[in-house]
């Protein structure tokens, strides 16, 4: 492990120990729900503490929503308790009303009301005197950045200012937890990570749990203490985000959150033999078979001498011929796919700034060992 790895791989466990030491605010133990005989959320079990962001993190149609509609109890679990604080908000007897249970509530579609003024979106719902509840409205309007247009209307104010308006909604009656479905999802993607930003600085000032939904890998990791990444209904694997991206449970989890390279083979005698040489499959009885997995941004290229390549490294293990099938600039990097020598299967590289070698250019790819997964093929 080079140096700043392990710099990262402390920072994510110092990370968890001061969460550790926060207070649990929100609690689920073994949540469930079908419909229609098909179940949708599957022994869920998630804690969320003061002032943490837990991201639940899946493709669509894996039970993020319904889960969140269960916490906030417009949709009520088959089985499973939700706990807020140590009490119980439902367990199959005991049901909380969603008026009662403390938790705000934050989509992708605003639902400002279009009558009322900014000011009086954000104080609607609010007890207590008019004067009081403007009072509140305003100094969170002013901690969002929108004190010039308390006297606005909803149709008078940009995407980006609406959805400040929303949250300053959300966290003005002081939810305990705050459960965000997409929220960000409609908005340009100029303004979106400014505004996620300045809204999860906002809300850890108020001590608010939160429990973020997401499809997006990149916007989990940006706003997320801890990710749940979710699958069929399950949780996959549950960790920081560091140790989620690189650890993987499986071949789909490390997919879900890059492209990937696959490299398929067999086990026997403990290894694998493979186009970039022999792999270490420990534990692996001979006659598996195996995926291994390698991202593009960790695949090193070399240029061909007179059909010749680098040596074998220790790091890089054996090289292999590759093909340029085609190259694209996306941006900041290069994206190359090849076509291996050795058996035709597809290969691609990530690399930084601007590199185009031409279709039918021969070059040599190696892979860094420490950067590949083993698993047994699914």
């Amino acid at each position: 492990m080079v140096p700043s790895e392990t710099m990262a791989s402390r920072g994510a466990a110092a990370a968890a120990a001061e969460r550790s030491a926060k207070p649990l605010r929100l609690d689920i133990q073994s949540l469930s729900k079908a419909f229609a005989g098909r179940t949708v959320v599957d022994d869920v079990t998630l804690s969320v503490a003061a002032g943490e962001v837990l991201c639940l993190l899946g493709p669509s149609g894996c039970g993020k929503s319904t889960t969140l509609r269960m916490i906030a109890g417009v949709e009520t679990q088959d089985r499973g308790t939700i706990r807020l604080d140590g009490r119980v908000l439902s367990d199959g007897v005991t049901s909380v009303p969603p008026e009662g249970r403390s938790i705000g509530l934050m989509f992708q579609d605003f639902a400002l009301f279009p009558h009322l003024s900014v000011t009086d979106n954000v104080a609607f719902g609010l007890k207590g005197r008019r004067a009081e509840t403007h009072r509140r409205a305003h100094r969170l309007l002013e901690r969002v950045g929108l004190a010039a247009h308390r006297d606005a209307f909803p149709h008078e104010l940009s995407g980006g200012e609406q959805q400040r308006v929303a949250l300053a909604r959300a966290i003005a009656p002081k939810p305990r937890v705050m459960l965000m479905d997409e929220p960000f999802s409609g908005l340009d993607n100029r303004l979106r990570d400014g505004i996620r930003d300045d809204t999860l600085d906002v809300l850890r000032e108020e001590g608010t749990a939160v429990l973020l939904v997401t499809h997006e890998p990149e916007e989990a990791m940006r706003m997320a203490d801890e990710i749940a990444l979710m699958r069929g209904g399950r949780i996959v694997q549950r960790g920081a985000p560091y140790n989620l991206y690189n650890s993987p449970h499986d071949k789909e989890a490390a997919a879900f959150f890059s492209d990937i390279n696959v490299i398929p083979g067999e086990v026997h005698g403990a290894l694998t033999e493979t186009p970039f040489g022999q792999f270490l499959a420990p534990g692996q009885p001979d006659g598996t078979r195996v995926d291994i997995v390698i991202r593009p941004q960790h695949v090193r290229i070399d240029f061909d001498r007179a059909g010749r390549g680098p040596n074998p490294t220790a790091l890089d293990g054996s090289p292999a011929r590759a093909i340029v099938v085609r190259s694209r600039f996306i941006g900041k990097e290069s994206l190359v796919e090849f076509r291996l020598d050795l058996d035709g299967s597809a290969m691609s590289a990530i690399v930084p700034s601007v590199f185009l070698p031409k279709p039918g250019t021969p070059l040599w790819l190696m892979i860094r060992r420490d950067r590949c997964f083993v698993f047994p093929r699914s």
